[in-house]
């Protein structure tokens, strides 16, 4: 009898401890209160957090707001909200909460469109992803990452002959606004012949947002696309989150050892996104109004992407990037992500003019895995072909103006001879597809 009290009595102790334990974990939740409040960012006064922390905001109307820590100090913090212009007011209570840095995934998410909070926006079922992920990913050793040997198909035909994608490539899609980037990113996802296709509409506009939507979901391969979605009325720090989700996304099924095209439109909303918080946060420009963040976003972002390791998976990453007033030579976010990247592929808006679509600018456009991945004579044909349409549009002027007689030059003698053929070669309805076999057949026919 003494034995069974004496084991009740331990057993209560035990009980009490633990509540004990409990009482002093809840003191411990860190906490401060709103010091002001610019619609976008908060300043709180100091509290024990690092930057990344996902914290909440109690209103006095009960509902919580969440954002991130992105500056901490000995004097106050400040925290970008998700969601712009809420009800916050002074002395409301700030918490750090648990969670964020792990998202889900898993094969519910194919052919399903969702936000950068990983919410449903397609109107749809709940979503069934048990499987978590790092939201910025899990490091690679360089050395380990596969070589890229495969190509990958694009549908596209001038991509395929002149500059062909190698699986596990890293590639720009450098454009001024309104010269068909949209267009192209939309053939591509339909025509690829990727295991999956995953989407990120980063800063696009609410009405293109739904325009690629739309089209998208006829697409024959929708079933194996997933679209993550932030229309450039979000918040910076919701933008950069849906092109990290998008990038670890893509990162789960290359781990599964998938083929996966991802597609971010446009690296260059991420990048302003990012200067926004920079700029909150007091950092100093340093090029056109950039911040360093930026440029030290821009290739954390596109080095996860590429090969894994022992030969399983890849990840083709396709980014597009908006030339400022069609500087597609000296804008920042160009020059840094062309720097970074495996190739770029440059739209023409003066081949938009002519009616040529899509506007790939052949000698402007190059891929630098391309000898890797196919044979050297298409790669000499392709060499071909840019010196002829480069030697067409110098003399071009000169030819209209009647100042050039035949003979003078073989080169140019050829070029004027082939152009129709040259445009007919460039030109490809949004509904054709045109396969890398075919593309290549066509380059060797034409050059």
């Amino acid at each position: 009898m003494r034995l069974i009290l004496k084991s009740i009595a331990i057993d209560f102790d035990m009980i009490y401890d633990v509540l004990d334990k409990f009482k002093d974990a809840q003191g411990e939740i860190v906490s401060g209160a709103v010091l002001s409040y610019d619609g976008i960012n908060i300043t709180t006064d100091a509290f024990r957090a690092t930057v990344g922390s996902r914290c909440s905001v109690m209103l006095t109307s009960g509902i919580e707001v969440f954002g991130e820590v992105i500056r901490v100090s000995t004097q106050h913090n400040v925290i970008s909200l998700y969601e712009s212009f809420k009800n916050i007011c002074v002395g409301d209570r700030v918490s750090v909460r648990p969670g964020g840095s792990e998202i889900a995934v898993g094969n519910g998410l194919l052919g399903r469109v969702i936000d950068g909070q990983g919410k449903i926006i397609d109107a749809g079922a709940e979503i069934d992803a048990n499987d978590q992920w790092p939201l910025h990913g899990k490091y690679i050793n360089p050395v380990t990452r596969s070589k890229i040997s495969d190509p990958l198909d694009v549908g596209v035909r001038s991509i395929n002959a002149a500059m062909t994608v190698g699986k596990g490539q890293r590639i720009g899609v450098i454009s001024g606004s309104g010269v068909g980037k949209s267009s192209l990113i939309t053939m591509m996802t339909e025509y690829t012949d990727a295991d999956i296709v995953v989407i990120g509409l980063i800063g696009e506009r609410g009405r293109e947002v739904a325009d690629f939507v739309s089209k998208a979901v006829q697409l024959n391969n929708f079933e194996n696309t997933i679209i993550v979605a932030e229309p450039a009325n979000s918040s910076p720090l919701l933008r950069i989150k849906g092109a990290q989700r998008a990038t670890a996304i893509a990162e789960y099924f290359r781990a599964k050892g998938k083929s996966v095209l991802l597609i971010i439109d446009s690296l260059t909303r991420v990048a302003h996104a990012q200067r926004q918080i920079g700029l909150s946060r007091g950092e100093a420009t340093i090029a056109k109004g950039y911040t360093s963040s930026v440029l030290d976003l821009i290739p954390n972002l596109i080095e996860r992407a590429g090969t894994g390791t022992n030969g399983v998976g890849s990840i083709t990453a396709v980014y597009t990037v908006l030339a400022d007033g069609d500087d597609v030579v000296a804008d920042p976010i160009v020059d840094a992500a062309r720097a970074i990247l495996d190739g770029h592929i440059t739209l023409s808006r003066e081949q938009a003019a002519q009616g040529i679509f899509p506007a790939i600018d052949v000698t402007m456009s190059i891929s630098r895995v391309m000898n890797e991945v196919v044979d050297p004579e298409i790669t000499r044909r392709a060499n071909q072909l840019r010196a002829l349409i480069s030697t067409y549009n110098e003399n071009r002027d000169l030819v209209l103006m009647g100042g050039y007689v035949a003979g003078q030059n073989k080169q140019l003698d050829l070029a004027l001879k082939i152009w129709p053929k040259i445009v007919d070669f460039l030109a490809q309805p949004t509904t054709t597809r045109a396969t890398l076999l075919d593309s290549q057949k066509a380059l060797l026919e034409l050059v």
